[in-house]
């Protein structure tokens, strides 16, 4: 019999992952975390199990008695997405199909191309002209088909995220530098383009919240995560700077010189391939969700990333500059 209190989580060492778990624990869930290298010391409250998301049997065998599989997994720093990305989703559905969980996947706003913008609803069309954009297609539909074998499954689209565990992000690699006071904040697109960004812990509360209504939702069910939208983009730098105390120069994203170098280095490719995400005005609807929840989880922002820069190092005395007796959320 499945546990209906017990999840799977893939990628628990990333940033939604993490998230994700641990608003399952605050809610009463049993958190099972697979890695390949586990770390106890960041989720202390979970059960980790050594294991790859490649492997098939891995998962299978880590999913009994789950009645959820996140699947917040990617291979790191975009190395062969187009290679590992839709093998390692293969073998979260042949787990999903044996365990008779869902699966959750945090979603992104990749498989939009420029026809659907600049509202995106849940059913906009699919229509991506980028390479990450088509495998994002690819996921989404297989696991819609995934649904006829017995695979249900949950997909929350949200913006670019930010937060005190989000890893890799546009924002910790390409607006500040980790571990360094702001002296400079790099914004990289059209500075009067609207533009989306998720607040990590906010999302994580989101899905865990959707979980917890597992039953109510279809085979197939798709939200959207609107989070902190700003309709002229430019003010998500100005409000890091005032979270850093009205200090730090917003300067632009050189995009000749990273586009120049896209062909030799695999990060400035994979960021100048989604440039027009920073051109155009990007909005996510999330009508759909607040109608199934009541409300969307949304943190004060100057508290987010006031909590964010304290945990990437970026203020000598974090405890000076956060909210509260902690620098961030525990």
């Amino acid at each position: 019999m499945i546990d209906t209190k017990q999840a799977l989580v893939l990628g628990v060492t990333g940033g939604a992952g993490y998230e994700i778990a641990r608003a399952l624990i605050r809610r009463g869930w049993q958190v099972r975390a697979l890695a390949r290298q586990p770390d106890p010391a960041r989720l202390p409250q979970a059960e980790w199990i050594a294991g790859d998301a490649m492997n098939a049997g891995d998962v299978a065998a880590a999913a009994q008695g789950a009645s959820v599989i996140v699947h917040g997994v990617n291979p790191p720093g975009y190395k062969d997405w187009a290679k590992l990305v839709l093998p390692m989703l293969e073998s979260t559905i042949a787990a999903a199909v044996i365990s008779g969980a869902r699966i959750f996947l945090p979603g992104t706003i990749y498989n939009y191309g420029l026809s659907a913008l600049p509202f995106l609803t849940e059913d906009a069309p699919q229509q991506p002209h980028t390479r990450k954009g088509r495998i994002r297609v690819q996921m989404e539909r297989r696991l819609e088909a995934a649904a006829q074998e017995g695979a249900r499954s949950l997909i929350l689209r949200a913006g670019d995220f930010f937060g005190p565990s989000a890893g890799n992000s546009w924002f910790s690699q390409g607006m500040v530098t980790p571990g360094r006071p702001v002296t400079k904040i790099t914004y990289p697109g059209r500075r009067e383009a609207g533009h989306a960004w998720a607040y990590l812990p906010d999302y994580g509360e989101t899905a865990a919240a959707l979980l917890d209504r597992e039953a109510e939702l279809a085979p197939f069910a798709r939200f959207h995560f609107r989070g902190h939208y700003f309709s002229r983009g430019a003010a998500f730098a100005e409000a890091v700077r005032a979270a850093n105390g009205g200090n730090g120069k917003i300067v632009s994203m050189p995009w000749p010189a990273l586009i120049l170098l896209s062909p030799f280095v695999r990060i400035f490719r994979e960021l100048a391939e989604m440039r027009y995400l920073w051109d155009e005005t990007a909005e996510l609807d999330n009508t759909r969700l607040v109608s199934f929840l009541g409300h969307e989880p949304h943190t004060d922002i100057k508290d987010a990333l006031t909590w964010t820069l304290a945990a990437m190092g970026c203020f000598p005395e974090a405890a000076d500059h956060a909210p509260g007796a902690r620098p961030w959320p525990a």
